[in-house]
């Protein structure tokens, strides 16, 4: 069976005739900074003599950082399920979302106060704030799961296209990092693996649609609040794991 892929209609082996890559080149150059800049500030620098499980904790961005992305969601599914009135089938939403927002809230705040980085707190409050919106100007708890879903096809959607056309997210990222632009696409090794890492990471945001969207549709706020943090962090993880392994494979240290 032959290893043909799509991206490789969209990015040959052969050299692109002069010019055709001038134009989204520049573009990439750009996008692929912006990506290498996040991955760098994330702990993903595969530049760095840095072990699997240090690079895994500092994406998830240690202790702190777990806390910030599991509690308010996980404390909003437990006060809902923990209030649901037998006779109606629902429970508290005010309080579930005053709970999940104000526990954001102080993530941020001692942040604030410790005068540390509050980038990824402050992402938290929002995301946090958002999601509340949709719940409370609906008063369906399960809307509280929109912004969430949105991400999900969003970030699916990313990954899929940039692996599609041969510009893969990955290997923007990975070529800014590395010093190497875009040179990356005229190795077929390179832009093979790109490409399934990025169906990888899109295969993983569609999974989590494919689970979750018929458990909003059913109106089951409870397996739903369940499944989406069970779909977070601990795939998440592996994930970054499998990508960081694979990348270091493509760029092995230089012996001393």
């Amino acid at each position: 069976m032959s290893d043909e892929r799509p991206g490789d209609q969209a990015a040959p082996d052969a050299p692109v005739p002069d010019g055709t890559e001038q134009q989204p080149g520049s573009a990439s150059e750009v996008l692929g900074a912006a990506l290498g800049g996040a991955a760098r500030r994330a702990g993903l620098d595969p530049a760095k003599q840095s072990s699997t499980g240090h690079v895994v904790w500092a994406a998830m961005g240690g202790w702190r950082g777990l806390l910030e992305s599991i509690l308010p969601g996980l404390i909003f599914i437990v006060a809902y399920t923990v209030t649901i009135d037998p006779a109606t089938g629902d429970g508290d939403l005010w309080l579930a979302l005053a709970l999940s927002v104000g526990t954001a809230a102080v993530f941020t705040i001692a942040r604030l106060v410790a005068r540390q980085p509050v980038t990824a707190a402050v992402g938290g409050l929002v995301a946090a704030v958002v999601a509340a919106g949709f719940a409370a100007f609906t008063g369906e708890a399960s809307n509280n799961f929109i912004p969430g879903f949105v991400t999900n096809v969003l970030y699916g959607s990313a990954f899929l296209i940039s692996a599609l056309v041969g510009w893969s997210l990955i290997g923007l990222a990975v070529g800014f990092l590395m010093g190497e632009g875009t040179a990356w696409r005229q190795d077929k090794r390179k832009r093979r693996v790109f490409f399934w890492l990025a169906i990888a990471w899109a295969s993983l945001f569609a999974a989590r649609l494919i689970v979750q969207l018929p458990l909003y549709f059913a109106d089951n706020v409870t397996a739903l609040g369940t499944l989406k943090l069970v779909m977070g962090i601990p795939l998440f993880a592996p994930m970054v794991a499998v990508t960081w392994l694979a990348v270091r494979a493509l760029y092995p240290p230089d012996p001393k």
